[in-house]
This record gives structure tokens, C-alpha cells and sequence, in this order.
């Protein structure tokens, strides 16, 4: 079987003015950026704004594992095999980070005879919107320590400073920084910390952000410090706005590419899942809906993450309502929840598949709990056996949702025509009554707590005593009726990443939170979660080069 990057680098593309045409997109509302690439004007959305929207379909995952699940692979085939049917579709995927890329991960393109291309821009530099939202936040950090170096007129502590820079790179030697050391003129001394830019508020400000009159009010809203009584500033205080909204201008138009057999794919913004709220933006997905009969997008992670900051976030804040969930599996993944070794799991084993399979079971009743009708699509390796399989089926069967076996890593979209029937089925056939998890008047640690025991299945939680200070700080600042965005590892349902399975009797621990006051979330950081992921002991980094033809390989 040939690499994902040799199946990529071998593929007819149509230029992007004709995948464009599928969706009626004139060429006036495309700005090149190359013959493959093209991001959507500003003035598209005014002159389809007025349409009736097409149905929205999610695709998300058990928790990830070593053994692969294949998240985003489904979510292209099924894309692409609704092409096939000759259905109006269009898929409304994340921009993939350096950091995993570079790191253990590899790209977010999708697998197999199932990805979008060009594969390598994508998972590169792509049109530049990480580099735009990395620079809007820098900044912001830059113009803070400003402020303070040139006389401090807002009396900002320098203690109390929550404003973070970023970059998009796994580098956990910048998690924490002193700077401002040298001279007098050289800055004020501190300590200082890193993220990574898909962690950063302005990612989730530019994928929740209608247009630029909202974007530039979120912006506002940030809150980088707080004065020596206890007073938040904002980025409005600093004078920074402007500047910032213009670093994001381009940014904030959606990207359109194509899969490998040129559906049409809305490619925009990028927060991670564990430690951010893990969906592409708002405006792309309203956009696709505009544009298609079904639009197919994704959530990062396992349903616990991705999925539930889908329902209980963007769907909310945007007014979006879910037609149907496709959740992903493997027999693989599922039997090494039940204790299988990663080095036997091609082997035949009931008996761990039975045991691991609770985890797709704890995930279908979640996703029942949002009144969201739910497929399961079973990824198929070869060395699945035919009882495995079997099992599976009738286990979703018995639980009253479709089931289907999923080939497109291999066939393409012929391998998903399968899924997209029992899709199209169950959006006949079931109506969704989707509604959040939770009501926003609640308070903070009670939001908290409905999550951690319904979603992920805690006994209880526990708040460290800075998580405490701080949520009540946040209550009192007038940000309680904020939804909440948790930082979780994505192996575990719990927040220890060593218990595979469906845990029980596990206690979630909140160390650490926040207010989000742009993007309009409170973010809650459990276990050891980082908000800077580091490298591992061997990088992909380390395989990847370019040949005397200029080609990229090692790329996955």
C-alpha cells in the first residue's frame, strides 16, 4: 500500500475554479492563492446569506488510541461517496497544527484514498491564518509589556498578567519563561509563559467570530491582565484592536480545496480539541450550509472532547442544530481499551473486544444525551474478523442506532456509499432534537460538574484551591453565564490518560481556570493537562525532507 503522501502527490486535482463551480462559487468570489487554493470573499456570504441551509452531519470518535480510529479519514470518504450519489455535499474540516505534524501525530489531511489536497500545503503553511492568528496574539503581548515598560498607566500588576504568547509548535522548553532580563531598556522583568497557537483565545475567536464588526468586539473583550485592584484589562484598554483585526483580515475567509476526487472542502481555523474548544469556524460551517445539501465536518478528538465542545459551544454561540453524528470506531482501538497489547491487535480476540467496547458504548449514550441521531462507522482493517465485526453491528444495533462498515481508506469513496446510505436513512427516519447539555445561569463549578458526571463519567470533581480563587474571581468579574470549555487529556474519559475502557468511580480534578472573555468561554484545566504539548523522543520532524526534485517526502 502506497504512503498517504504518495497516494496525495498522485492525484488529478481540478483546478479550484472548477471544484468551486459544484458549489455555484463564481470566480469573482474566489481569491487565488495558487491553481489549488482559493479562500471565499467577503461579499459571498452577502449574496447567500438568504438561502435555506442545507442539513449539518458531525463526524466524531471513541477516545484515540496508538491503534488508529480515523476520524477525519471517514469524515472525507463520507464526503466523498455522498459525491458519488450525485448529493449537493461539501465537507467543512480544521487546518492542521505544526505542532503534531512535526511531532508524534502527523498531518490532518485524512488517510488512504479519504484526503484533502494538496495535502502537503494544507499541512504546512497553507494560506498563512496560523501564522496571521500567531502574530494578532503576539502582538497583544508585545503591546502589554509595552504598556508597562513605558510608565504603566493602567496600573497593571505585573503578578497578575494572564495574557500568554504563542507559537505553533510543540516546544515545551517555552511553557514557562523569565523575560525582560538585560538592561533597563530592555523590558520589564517577569515571568512568562508559551501556548501553542491552536490553544490560543484568538483561534477560538477567529472560529467563532461571525464577520469582522464581531471579530473586533471579541477582541475587545480579551482579558490580558488585571490591575493592582483587582480590575481586568482588556485588550480595548491597551489600544490593540485595530491592529490586531487587521493581522487576521484575510485570515478570517474560509479556504476552499478539494479531496482526492475533488469534493468540494471548507478548510478554516484550527483549535485543538484537548485544550481548546476543537471545531472549525462558525463562519465556513454557516457558509457550507448555504452552499450544499449536507455538510459534513468534524470535532477534534474522542466524543467526550470534540463532540461535547460541538454541542455545548459552536452550536449554541451559533445557533446551529446538528441533523445527525457519525461516530467513529475501530475493532482495534476498541480492543485495546479491553487490555490488548497494540502488537497483538490483529489478532483475533473476543474477549478484549468485549471488554473495550464499553468505550463506544459510553460514547453513543453521550451523544443520545444532546437528542442528536447517531451512526456508528466501524473503520475496517484488514485483519478484522468477520465475528468481530459481527459483535460490533449488533452492539450498536441493540442500542438503537445505524451501523456501518467503513472501507475508504482503501476504496475511496465507494468504501463509504454504505455509511452515506444508513446516514441518509437515519435523517429520514429520526428527527433531531438537539438541545445543550447544560443551562448557562448555572453556575461555573456546577456546569463543570454536569460535564465531568454526565459526559465523561466522574463520581465527582474536586477544584484545587487556585481553580476556586479564580472561578470565583470569574463569577464575580460577571462571566458566569459563560459556557464551559475543559482542557482534558483525549486517551481517558477520565483525566488520567492510563484508564482505557469506560472508568468508574474516578474523581475529576480541576487544577486551574480561566476566562476566555473574547472567544465567550470559561476554560478549566484538569489533570496535567499542557496547554504547550512537547516533542517526543524521536519527531517525525526527523523523516521528513525535500528531494533534488523539490518534492516534500516523509509527510504522513
Amino acid at each position: 500500500m502506497k504512503t498517504d503522501i504518495q497516494i496525495a502527490q498522485e492525484a488529478k486535482l481540478d483546478h479550484i475554479n472548477e471544484v468551486a463551480k459544484k458549489l455555484n462559487i463564481s470566480d469573482e468570489d474566489l481569491e487565488l492563492y495558487g491553481k489549488y487554493k482559493a479562500k471565499l470573499s467577503d461579499e459571498l456570504w452577502a449574496n447567500i446569506q438568504n438561502r435555506s441551509s442545507g442539513k449539518l452531519v458531525l463526524v466524531t470518535a471513541i477516545n484515540p488510541t496508538p491503534a488508529g480510529e480515523g476520524k477525519t479519514t471517514t469524515t472525507v470518504g463520507l464526503g466523498q461517496a455522498l459525491g458519488r450519489m450525485n448529493v449537493k455535499s461539501v465537507i467543512a474540516l480544521r487546518e492542521p497544527s505544526l505542532g503534531p505534524c512535526f511531532g508524534v501525530k502527523g498531518g490532518a489531511a485524512g488517510g488512504g484514498y479519504a484526503q484533502v489536497v494538496p495535502m502537503e500545503d494544507l499541512n504546512l503553511h497553507f494560506t498563512g491564518d496560523f501564522h496571521a492568528i500567531t502574530s494578532a496574539n503576539n502582538l497583544l503581548a508585545a503591546m502589554l509589556d509595552n504598556h508597562i515598560h513605558q510608565g504603566n498607566t493602567l496600573k497593571i500588576d505585573p503578578n497578575q498578567i494572564v495574557w500568554k504568547r504563542c507559537v505553533d509548535m510543540n516546544d515545551r522548553a517555552l511553557r514557562n519563561i523569565v523575560l525582560g532580563l538585560g538592561k533597563k531598556s530592555d523590558g520589564v522583568v517577569r515571568e512568562d509563559h508559551f501556548v501553542i497557537t491552536v490553544a490560543s483565545e484568538i483561534m477560538a475567536i477567529l472560529c467563532l467570530a461571525e464577520d469582522m464588526d464581531d471579530l473586533k468586539k471579541r477582541l475587545s473583550r480579551i482579558v490580558v491582565a488585571y490591575t493592582y485592584d483587582g480590575n481586568p484589562v482588556t485588550a480595548k484598554d491597551l489600544k490593540a484592536v485595530g491592529a490586531m483585526a487587521a493581522l487576521l483580515k484575510e485570515a478570517m475567509k474560509p479556504n476552499l480545496i478539494q479531496t482526492l476526487e475533488n469534493t468540494p472542502a471548507l478548510v478554516h481555523g484550527g483549535p485543538f480539541a484537548n485544550i481548546a474548544h476543537g471545531c472549525n469556524s462558525v463562519r465556513a460551517t454557516k457558509i457550507a450550509l448555504k452552499l450544499a445539501d449536507i455538510v459534513v465536518t468534524e470535532a477534534g478528538f474522542g466524543a467526550d472532547l470534540g463532540a461535547e465542545k460541538f454541542l455545548d459551544i459552536k452550536c449554541r454561540m451559533a445557533g446551529l442544530r446538528p441533523d445527525a453524528i457519525v461516530l467513529v470506531a475501530t475493532v482495534r482501538a476498541l480492543k485495546y481499551n479491553g487490555g490488548m497489547a497494540k502488537t497483538e491487535l490483529s489478532l483475533e480476540n473476543m474477549v478484549a473486544l468485549e471488554k473495550g467496547i464499553v468505550n463506544l458504548e459510553k460514547h453513543i449514550e453521550n451523544i443520545q444525551k444532546y437528542g442528536v441521531p447517531v451512526v456508528v462507522a466501524l473503520n475496517r482493517f484488514v485483519t478484522d474478523s468477520d465475528d468481530e465485526i459481527e459483535f460490533v453491528k449488533k452492539f450498536c444495533e441493540d442500542r438503537d442506532c445505524e451501523f456501518s462498515l467503513c472501507e475508504v481508506w482503501e476504496k475511496g469513496g465507494a468504501g463509504g456509499i454504505d455509511l452515506a446510505e444508513k446516514l441518509l436513512k437515519t435523517m429520514e427516519e429520526k428527527q433531531s432534537c438537539y438541545k445543550p447539555l447544560y443551562d448557562l445561569d448555572i453556575p461555573i463549578k456546577k456546569k463543570i460538574e454536569i460535564i465531568s458526571k454526565e459526559i465523561y463519567g466522574a463520581d465527582k470533581v474536586t477544584f484545587d484551591p487556585a481553580a476556586n480563587l479564580a472561578i470565583r474571581k470569574i463569577e464575580k468579574l460577571g462571566y458566569g453565564n459563560l459556557p464551559v470549555c475543559i482542557a482534558k487529556n483525549q486517551y481517558s474519559l477520565s483525566d488520567d490518560p492510563k484508564k482505557l475502557g469506560r472508568p468508574t468511580g474516578f474523581t475529576v480534578n480541576v487544577r486551574e481556570a480561566y476566562v476566555s472573555a473574547g472567544a465567550g468561554f470559561v476554560v478549566a484545566i484538569t489533570g496535567t493537562m499542557m496547554t504547550m504539548p512537547g516533542l517526543p523522543s524521536t519527531p517525525a520532524a526527523e523523516g521528513i525532507d525535500v528531494d533534488d526534485s523539490g518534492k516534500i517526502i516523509g509527510l504522513f
